[in-house]
């Protein structure tokens, strides 16, 4: 039976947790803290987390299928090795890193990586997502975004969802599914009300369901492929960033939170904010791909 009860199982207090990456040959979690920087490695078994520093801010990664790791950090997307060290920039395509970064991005189901960047200000559309190939290239993919969000995929293919989470938005591209390349403009998904939380991170189960991380919303909802909330579950926490499967049968949905620059009444009120939660759930989510390049 699932325990749909969010519960810390790591009291890791980050700053700004996010990238929840599941890596079945490891039984272990991979996720970042942006603000820290770092890189973290959790494994449920022991409970033990590993955290190496980064020289700045990392917003998304992905594995390597020869081992290590690609990443977003704030000046670019970069290749780190097995201990999270910048070895080789693939891309620069932000021109001003001072007032945008590298946001949420994942490995997609053809092995590429996709990532968007954060438009800090806020105040204009002038985010954008990239997606790097097998030979490195690095392509320009959408804009017209705040803040890139809540990359994920359908389970046979033909969507890739894709949030800006000021707005509040949820978008979806189609997709072909022999190649993965957006055949046809994006679609409004689901639109949330102001005032009950943005869309952050998210994750597709095998059902082809998206669950959500309601930023200031306090909950992780799951929508059914035709946009509609089918369940919702509160977290411990005002502020939770993305979400991740994992464990051997990928039943084990996992939360990660933010607390750095949260009001010291809401920080009283949910004092776990900043750790990594986790219930069991009754749909498996898909396994991570591993980035080809």
């Amino acid at each position: 039976m699932a325990d749909t009860t969010l519960r810390t199982v790591l009291p890791a207090q980050a700053a700004l947790g996010e990238c929840p990456l599941w890596a079945a040959d490891e039984q272990a979690l991979y996720w970042v803290d942006i603000e820290a920087p770092s890189l973290n490695r959790f494994d449920p078994a022991s409970g033990d987390n590993r955290s190496w520093p980064l020289p700045e801010h990392i917003g998304c990664v992905g594995r390597r299928r020869g081992g290590g790791f690609i990443a977003g950090l704030r000046s670019g997307l970069w290749l780190l090795d097995e201990v999270a060290r910048p070895t080789h920039c693939i891309a620069r395509p932000v021109a001003d890193t001072s007032i945008s970064r590298f946001n949420d991005g994942r490995v997609d189901p053809w092995g590429r990586f996709w990532a968007g960047t954060i438009h800090e200000p806020r105040n204009v559309p002038a985010a954008a997502l990239y997606r790097v190939d097998a030979t490195l290239a690095c392509r320009r993919l959408a804009g017209e975004v705040k803040v890139s969000n809540g990359l994920a995929f359908s389970p046979d293919r033909r969507w890739a969802y894709h949030a800006d989470t000021p707005n509040h938005v949820i978008y979806r591209y189609p997709l072909d599914p022999d190649s993965g390349e957006i055949t046809g403009p994006r679609e409004v998904f689901r639109r949330f009300p102001i005032g009950q939380g943005r869309p952050d991170g998210a994750a597709v189960d095998v059902e082809g369901h998206y669950w959500t991380a309601l930023y200031e919303g306090g909950r992780v909802v799951r929508l059914s492929p035709a946009g509609e909330i089918v369940a919702e579950y509160p977290v411990p926490a005002r502020c939770p960033t993305m979400c991740a499967f994992g464990g051997p049968d990928l039943r084990t949905l996992y939360v990660t939170s933010a607390r750095h620059g949260r009001p010291s009444d809401e920080l009283e009120a949910y004092p776990e904010s900043g750790n990594l939660f986790a219930m069991r759930v009754a749909v498996a989510g898909q396994a991570e791909p591993q980035f080809i390049g």
